[in-house]
């Protein structure tokens, strides 16, 4: 297996389109597994680590520009309340020490229905920015996650950055079921935003892919009392709740059973919308 070490993107964006199977490396944190279980046994891998533009990230227009190899701790400390939800899903990958290594960008291209960082990028309506030699794009998060672990990306892309909406109020919440809350790979997740009358919800690891639940959204969007700091009945909760487990898909596994997958999301869907109520009527009385 070669390694390759490029020193800036447009050289390691050639030796992608020389080497369509190579890997990318950024933090390693699920390559190097996959290498040690003998799982993957690509051409070669190329090292992301060098390319100093990858690990930076810029706010401007209402939305931030993070940088792909930007690693979790780093989300976490700089970008916690710009980007509250992402930095709560953040928190909850791995120890200190893989969140000091691990990265969005390789979150996006690992594409694990699990992966934590996916329920808040869809939620918030992230676009990825994907480059290869023939140049940029732009793929929306609802359309970047293909199958089980497969995106978008064609063979000679790379991941460059993604782009999120900053939360001028931070009614934003990341909540996922599992031994503990970190250090364990999801058994389900949820993520809620909710931004001028606009409503994004997600869920991970209850389907073959990360995906959005436009039913619980609609219903939400329209059912808030928006503007207001007015207390939400429980039975918009329970229904909410009912449309959030019923967009769900899971399978039976090692981790939980799928009865208890959508048992689960129903429950987290419920608290996660209280509690960003709660940051919403917050931001009512402040302005009041």
């Amino acid at each position: 297996m070669e390694l390759v070490r490029p020193d800036t993107l447009e050289e390691a964006l050639a030796a992608k389109a020389e080497r369509p199977g190579a890997v990318p490396l950024a933090g390693g944190t699920d390559v190097m597994v996959e290498l040690n279980y003998d799982h993957r046994r690509p051409e070669a891998l190329v090292d992301l680590t060098r390319i100093a533009e990858l690990a930076t990230w810029s706010a401007s227009g209402g939305h931030v520009r993070l940088g792909a190899g930007v690693p979790y701790t780093r989300l976490i400390d700089e970008l916690g309340d710009t980007l509250p939800g992402l930095a709560m899903a953040s928190r909850t990958v791995g120890s200190p020490q893989i969140r000091n290594r691990g990265t969005v960008g390789g979150n996006l291209g690992a594409a694990s229905p699990a992966g934590d960082t996916h329920p808040v990028l869809l939620a918030a309506g992230a676009e990825i920015e994907v480059a290869s030699v023939r140049g940029a794009r732009r793929i929306p998060a609802d359309t970047f996650y293909t199958g089980v672990k497969r995106n978008a990306l064609a063979p000679d892309e790379l991941i460059t950055a993604v782009h999120v909406p900053s939360a001028a109020v931070p009614a934003e919440q990341f909540s996922k079921v599992g031994t503990r809350n970190a250090m364990v790979i999801a058994v389900c997740s949820f993520a809620l935003v909710l931004r001028d009358g606009h409503v994004g919800a997600a869920i991970g690891s209850a389907a073959p892919t990360p995906r959005r639940v436009p039913d619980a959204e609609a219903f939400l969007a329209a059912e808030l009392p928006w503007g207001t700091d007015a207390p939400l009945p429980d039975s918009l909760k329970r229904r909410f709740g009912e449309l959030v487990a019923a967009a769900t898909e899971p399978i039976d596994d090692v981790r939980g059973t799928a009865e208890y997958r959508t048992h689960a999301l129903g429950v987290l869907a419920r608290r996660t919308l209280t509690w960003a109520w709660d940051d919403h009527r917050g931001s009512v009385r402040a302005c009041a």
